[in-house]
Formats: C-alpha cells, sequence, structure tokens
C-alpha cells in the first residue's frame, strides 16, 4: 500500500492505471457537494438547454461561477490520488460539465492537451448520478493509452479543428486495427474515473433520450512541463498553452483576458508562445 495525505492507493490500482490506463474509483465525495454542483451549474448551459432539458451541452470552466464545482475539481482526495499516479503535483486547469450523455465519438484528451515531457495530463470524471447502459455512459478503451502519441501530421492531416472529423475518423481505424474493445463507465453516483492521457474514450449512445447524465470531468497538467494543442500544431511551430490552476480557495481573481487586449500585442504574445519564449 501507498499512502499521502492521509488518502492510500493500493498496489493493486496503481497497476492497473500503468496496465488499462485508467482507474475507477470511490472517493466517497460528499453527495450534498455533488447536488449542489448539479443545481448550481444548470443556468449556465443556456436558454436552448432550459426550453429542452435533454439537449447536448456543456458548461466548461463552470468553477468560475460555480464554487461547488471548484471545489469537486480541487478536492483533497482526488489531487492526492494524482500525485501518487504521476508523481508530480496536479495542476487543474479546465472542468466541463454535462447534464446528458454526449455520445461523443472516441477520442484522445493528448490532441488537445499535451505536454513536454510527455504523459503529464489526465481526466477525472465523475458521476453526478448513478450512471447505466441506458443514459449514455463513458466508453472507454483499456490499454489503448499505451498507443503513440499521434500528431495530426501522424494522421495524415492538416492541423486546426476544422479537421477533427477525419482525425475521429483515423482513431476508428486505430480502434479496428489493434483490436481494442470498448467498455462503459457504469458508475454509481460519486464514483469517479481517472484517465490517462492518451486513453482513446468517448461517450456511449442514449438508449434513453428522456434520462439525464449528470456529470464532470476535470482536467489536469502536472508541473514542471510545457503545454502545448496538438491538434492546432505544426512540428516546427507548437501551439502552446499557458493554463490557469483552478484555485485551492474561493477568494481569487482571474487573470487578463486576453481577447480583451490590443490585437498587435495578441499577436505578438502568440508568436512567442509559438517559439516556446513564452509559457
Amino acid at each position: 500500500m501507498m499512502a499521502s495525505r492521509g488518502f492510500t492507493l493500493s498496489s493493486k490500482q496503481l497497476t492497473a492505471f500503468s496496465d488499462q490506463g485508467l482507474l475507477k474509483i470511490d472517493f466517497e465525495f460528499d453527495l450534498q457537494l455533488l447536488d449542489r454542483v448539479v443545481a448550481n451549474v444548470r443556468p449556465h448551459y443556456g436558454s436552448a438547454y432550459e426550453e429542452n432539458p435533454f439537449l447536448t451541452v456543456r458548461c466548461q470552466d463552470g468553477w468560475k461561477q460555480v464554487d461547488a464545482v471548484r471545489q469537486l475539481a480541487v478536492h483533497e482526495k482526488v489531487l492526492t490520488a494524482l500525485r501518487m499516479l504521476i508523481h508530480r503535483e496536479p495542476l487543474p486547469f479546465q472542468t466541463l460539465n454535462f447534464p446528458v450523455g454526449t455520445a461523443q465519438h472516441p477520442h484522445s484528451d493528448s490532441i488537445h492537451f499535451h505536454t513536454i515531457p510527455a504523459g503529464f495530463m489526465v481526466g477525472v470524471w465523475v458521476a453526478l448520478e448513478d450512471i447505466d447502459s441506458e443514459n449514455g455512459p463513458l466508453i472507454y478503451y483499456p490499454g489503448s493509452h499505451k498507443l503513440p502519441y499521434y500528431s495530426m501530421q501522424d494522421l495524415g492531416l492538416e492541423p486546426g479543428y476544422s479537421n477533427y472529423h477525419g482525425y475521429e475518423l483515423r482513431i476508428q481505424d486505430l480502434i479496428a486495427e489493434h483490436g481494442f474493445q470498448p467498455e462503459m463507465g457504469l458508475l454509481k453516483k460519486g464514483e469517479a474515473i481517472i484517465w490517462h492521457a492518451n486513453l482513446l474514450h468517448g461517450g456511449a449512445a442514449r438508449m434513453d433520450i428522456n434520462r439525464s447524465r449528470h456529470s464532470q470531468v476535470t482536467h489536469y497538467f502536472f508541473e514542471g512541463c510545457k503545454y502545448f494543442t496538438p491538434m492546432e500544431s505544426q512540428p516546427d511551430k507548437l501551439s502552446y498553452r499557458k493554463p490557469f490552476r483552478i484555485p485551492s480557495q474561493p477568494n481569487f481573481s482571474l487573470p487578463p483576458d486576453d481577447s480583451a487586449r490590443p490585437l498587435p500585442i495578441r499577436a505578438f504574445g502568440k508568436f512567442l508562445r509559438c517559439l516556446g519564449l513564452r509559457d
């Protein structure tokens, strides 16, 4: 057994994450905290969701407005588990909340979030209600994290989100080529799945479209790396990121909004980041 700050992962759990690229775990979250997440995020899904509560929508970075989302993202048990798995200090930087299943095609987070050195990014997906095969569970492919880290160029594609459908098709080809078998994330309320940056995962079909599937995923980098977006990068021109750590306390100030800065200043900053001269 290994312990850190009062929380323990077994050697079996550590081995499972290494072998399969994911770990199903019960952090014993306060269920009232999860209920607050669901209730307080709802207004941020927008008017279309209010008109149709089974519409596929998301709330990105709800932690900025909803403190329960922030609390879940920086929960000490989660951070301790990530330290034990990755052996570096975790840096929570993005939250996504969903009211229903996404039916998203399989993908790897590493095409969106990558690091130098490689492998220092994970996702933590928390079930905010019971998830079964009918309401659109997470779907994942154990062992697929051992594939190479594919760039868009490796897959014969030009960078850019306009080519994302082509990326999804190539991922389907890789799944068939390697014979990966899907598994569903069937979780009880409060259970979580930690996945490796390179694990292929998506959303299963919603068999019952009249049911919700409330969930929160938090993305974490780890300290001591450079961070970039492969989807928007060329081999000689990486699209660097400057992640903002989700604060551990409720009283915080957000960094300046780059979009409000004059265009020449923003362009020069982006140029420096592409050269690796600015974080």
